[in-house]
């Protein structure tokens, strides 16, 4: 009887978890943010119940405070050195950006999911089986990551002498204020951190600079049960590499699948995730969890990278997650949990990699769908963003009543700070002609110093303008209206003394 009704909860549950593998990215590295508290009304609309922060900002996390998301809270490559070099900073760091939310009572970020606390104390006393499925359900739901892709190649090696020592300060401080059964500390990899001389997944390994920092933080992640976060990057990986198709990349490979050895590969991410298991095995690590902190496809900023492209590949990175048909090195056995990057277009994104930096998101910056998907909570229409406040409808243009010998100098001057990578190659603005491509950067330009008046000189050659210049698939923006107001969403005591109180018989039982 007791056998029979773990079973029953297990199969009742087991939609929802599915349900729970899919998060987004949210990075915040935007001239005019859409308010915190707006972002958290379009991830609630949108049924997505996991994000995962590039930082600790604040605002952010008071906006998610009773939101019943889950959230991974990043903590950024420049504070890597003093973490590493002093506990101290590592636990009043914990004491800002985790403790005060996690036990701030009605601003509380939520750790647990709270759809079944009624089901858990209705059942707690009845066997450990299903204390253990819901501890499963309720913990590691929550992380706290190590810097935003420390390893990364172009970084060198400037931060690879402070990861480990970070993350064992940061876990350290958790455990001082009982919060590491909690939350979990990782690392997110970069798609660099592992490579295959071959391609093949067979061949796959971490960089040989890595190898013992690799071993460091695998050994670290084991022993704290924690999962190895890493970005899978199709698109990068076609972008780069000849001999990969784009309908490989695209989940639409039927004719020409890679053979490696008696296993056969039918898409990109496959490949890639296999080459990520092979690393692990080969450094002794067969077993650990994987979760996939980054995967898109970008809408932008380089050829194939559009909106239409873009919702092909997630549809088709949906529909195999949702199989549940794995990997051919890890059968029936995905990712347990997968981010999606990104949610919101980022026009102050580094662009060193390219211009499709700026443009992973499926949301533009104002929170309106480039394209329509799945995401696990069967809808297929996304729901953008509503009650969005922006700046007056004025743009800023050439005058053509003007000598324009010297447009292009200044809007080069433009393009250095203004986002314009949707003229350059590739880009969705690209095929505009002079001198709309001219108008285009004095737009953005104008934009982004929130149109006042003199960001629209350009030594006389620019027109303030009320009629829309856009052109095509070209949008010309018109900025949010920024506001750092932040909604704030209350959690009673009540339930978070539930909570604790689930936490508590859940450590007696297990």
């Amino acid at each position: 009887m007791l056998l029979n009704l773990c079973l029953f909860f297990l199969f009742l549950t087991s939609s929802d978890i599915t349900v729970q593998a899919i998060g987004v990215n949210w990075g915040i590295a935007s001239s005019h943010p859409l308010p915190p508290d707006k972002v958290v009304e379009l991830l609630k609309s949108n049924k997505i119940t996991k994000v995962k922060l590039f930082d600790a900002d604040p605002l952010v996390l008071q906006a998610l405070s009773g939101s019943n998301i889950g959230v991974t809270v990043g903590i950024p490559n420049s504070m890597l050195k003093s973490l590493n070099s002093s506990r101290k900073v590592a636990e009043s760091w914990v004491h800002d950006n985790v403790t005060r939310y996690v036990s701030s009572g009605s601003s509380g970020v939520r750790i647990e999911y709270v759809s079944f606390q009624v089901v858990l104390v209705a059942f707690i006393s009845f066997s450990k089986c299903i204390a253990r499925t819901l501890r499963h359900l309720f913990e590691d739901l929550k992380y706290v990551a190590i810097g935003d892709e420390p390893f990364q190649q172009s970084y060198g090696e400037q931060y690879h002498p402070f990861v480990i020592g970070s993350a064992m300060n940061i876990q350290t401080a958790l455990a001082k204020v009982s919060l590491a059964n909690q939350v979990k500390v990782v690392v997110p990899c970069s798609y660099d951190t592992f490579q295959s001389e071959s391609s093949l997944p067979s061949k796959g390994h971490f960089r040989p600079d890595l190898n013992k920092t690799m071993i460091e933080l695998l050994t670290f992640l084991r022993k704290h049960h924690s999962p190895f976060f890493v970005t899978i990057s199709p698109f990068i990986n076609f972008h780069r590499n000849k001999n990969i198709s784009l309908n490989f990349s695209l989940f639409e490979e039927t004719k020409h699948p890679r053979n490696d050895a008696h296993r056969t590969y039918k898409n990109s991410f496959d490949l890639g995730y296999d080459t990520v298991v092979t690393a692990l095995s080969t450094a002794g690590f067969p077993e650990m969890d994987v979760v996939v902190a980054k995967i898109g496809w970008p809408t932008d900023g380089a050829a194939n990278a559009t909106s239409s492209t873009a919702e092909t590949f997630m549809k088709g990175l949906m529909d195999h997650l949702r199989s549940k048909s794995g990997t051919p090195l890890r059968t029936r056995n995905p990712p347990i949990e997968t981010y999606i990057y990104s949610l919101l277009d980022e026009d102050q994104r580094s662009i060193v990699d390219g211009n499709f930096e700026r443009h992973w998101e499926f949301f533009t910056f104002d929170g309106q769908a480039k394209y329509n998907v799945d995401l696990g909570q069967g809808s297929k229409n996304l729901v953008n963003a509503q009650f969005v406040e922006y700046l007056s409808s004025k743009w800023c243009v050439v005058n053509n009543n003007k000598d324009l010998s010297n447009a292009t100098a200044s809007s080069l001057n433009a393009c250095s700070t203004a986002d314009c990578t949707a003229i350059s190659p590739g880009g969705s603005c690209f095929n505009i002609s002079w001198p709309a491509n001219i108008s285009y950067a004095f737009n953005n330009y104008y934009q982004l110093h929130d149109q006042r008046a003199d960001s629209c000189d350009f030594g006389g050659l620019g027109l303030i303008t009320t009629v829309d210049p856009s052109v095509g698939n070209c949008r010309f923006p018109v900025e949010l209206r920024t506001s750092h107001s932040v909604s704030l969403y209350g959690t009673s005591l009540i339930q978070w003394m539930i909570l604790l109180t689930i936490n508590t018989i859940l450590q007696d039982f297990l």
